[in-house]
């Protein structure tokens, strides 16, 4: 079975193809415009051997301003986002909400940890994976967190993964901290569309082995 990616390596190589395409949609705005990498140079106060080095990938140092200004000059937006990529391994706080959300469940549900998403390619995985319901309802994926930062980004992305998993509903387990409680709070309505079923209700329900009936999020 091949291991996963580490987190490191993966961003150093996401780095690379990027940097090796903007390099190249540089080039391409720059030939297309006429100008010269010596013309370019002096624009934006580099020397044409490092635009050149740019425009081909392997200036590693290349820094995003760098990128922007010799994109500015060629008719480019150089832009940088983030986007989903592969879960990195649970801290000590989400292990120990993980040990005391164990205990209750039925001790019948089966549990699975580190679920892949069923995407060639995906690195996003499950924490858990909880099936073997005694009314028959879907396989449950769970996440952990440690704490509510940014409560729309967070959800969010869970959201996003259950949509690429095919999945109708998800559980979000946090601590049951003041920060936790006040970040739900401040996610107001839309908080509660994601995640209608009431904690009390989800509990209830897995503590008899049944499925929660929708996404939940409980704090323990």
């Amino acid at each position: 079975m091949p291991t996963r990616e580490r987190p490191v390596d993966r961003g150093r190589r996401i780095a690379d193809l990027d940097r090796r395409r903007a390099g190249t949609e540089i080039r391409t705005a720059r030939v297309i415009l006429g100008r010269s990498l010596d013309a370019v140079a002096a624009s934006v106060g580099m020397s044409p051997s490092q635009i050149g080095r740019i425009e081909r990938g392997v200036l590693r140092t290349a820094s995003l301003d760098q990128l922007a200004r010799i994109g500015a000059v060629v008719g480019l937006d150089v832009r940088l986002r983030c986007y989903p990529g592969m879960d990195v391994a649970r801290d000590a706080g989400q292990l120990g909400v993980e040990r005391r959300f164990r205990p209750r469940l039925h001790p019948g549900l089966r549990i699975r940890s580190e679920v892949p998403l069923p995407i060639v390619g995906d690195q996003r995985a499950w924490d858990w994976m909880v099936s073997g319901f005694l009314d028959d309802g879907d396989p449950l994926p769970t996440e952990f967190e440690s704490r509510l930062v940014d409560v729309q980004a967070q959800t969010r992305r869970i959201q996003l993964k259950l949509r690429d998993a095919g999945l109708t509903s998800v559980l979000l387990v946090l601590p049951d901290t003041r920060a936790n409680r006040a970040a739900m709070a401040a996610g107001g309505p839309s908080l509660l569309a994601d995640f209608p079923i009431s904690p009390r209700v989800a509990l209830a329900r897995l503590a008899a082995g049944r499925h929660p009936g929708g996404s939940s999020i409980i704090r323990i």
